[in-house]
């Protein structure tokens, strides 16, 4: 078992300068992954405040770092044609020579639908898209010349057990999930379940969770015991407060000892 640590760095209410010193502070640190988000106005604070646009930033993200691996917490299907996304994907992975993961999720931020045009619909009628798009955006990636450098792995957020973990154990090479221990716990345990109903080893699937800064390493231990073992932490935003990831990395380390 392999303990990895990300870090997750917003793209709200900082300038492009503090969010690609980030980046590259979290790869010096040491950190395994770094990830932004895909939404179009912040999550907290001032609502209107200052805010970039996902996939624009992780071509960026590929070019300022060299080592580390990054992706987004989660782009979300239903704001880009899978064709073209899974195009976008492969071109920023060869900007970084194989580092980038492909996280992605149904979507759920209704200011974000209704503000860029986009039709919100229902969760089920997101979840059935991006049933559908997963595989074309398989398809694609295996179409494109040149192909991407490496398979690039997927990671899937969200913890429905009827239909997000099915897609997930279908898909995804990393799961994301929130809630606490015995939440993210018994949710495992379903996704273990839907591995077996259609035909996948669920060792294949790293399990993931955000850990809340101010109490990021009171439960990681619970965690862990849950099977969680890739562990996301936050510097704050603008990214500045570096302790709570140094922690978090330390503990990383002396368990993968």
């Amino acid at each position: 078992m392999t303990i990895r640590v990300g870090v997750a760095i917003p793209q709200q209410h900082s300038e492009y300068s503090e969010l690609r010193a980030g980046w590259v502070k979290a790869e010096e640190l040491g950190a395994d992954v770094v990830y932004n988000w895909d939404h179009f106005y912040p999550l907290f604070g001032d609502a209107d405040g200052k805010h970039f646009e996902a996939m624009t930033l992780l071509a960026a993200m590929a070019e300022a770092t060299e080592r580390i691996e990054f992706g987004c917490l989660v782009l979300c299907n239903s704001y880009r044609n899978p064709n073209l996304l899974a195009d976008a994907t492969r071109t920023i992975d060869h900007i970084s020579n194989g580092r980038h993961i492909l996280g992605i999720g149904a979507g759920w931020f209704e200011k974000d639908y209704d503000e860029y045009g986009y039709e919100f619909g229902t969760a089920g009628g997101r979840l059935r898209a991006l049933d559908r798009n997963m595989p074309i955006i398989r398809e694609r990636l295996g179409k494109l010349n040149p192909p991407p450098k490496r398979r690039i792995p997927v990671l899937i957020g969200g913890g429905g057990e009827k239909v997000t973990l099915r897609i997930v154990a279908e898909h995804a090479d990393i799961w994301n999930g929130i809630g606490d221990p015995e939440t993210i716990k018994h949710k495992n345990a379903v996704l273990d379940n839907w591995c077996a109903q259609v035909g996948r080893d669920p060792a294949d699937i790293e399990r993931s969770v955000m850990l809340m800064r101010d109490n990021q390493l009171e439960l990681i231990e619970e965690y862990l015991a849950a099977g969680v073992t890739h562990f996301m932490g936050s510097a704050g935003t603008p990214p500045t407060d570096w302790g709570p990831v140094q922690e978090l990395i330390a503990w990383r380390d002396k368990k993968n000892r």
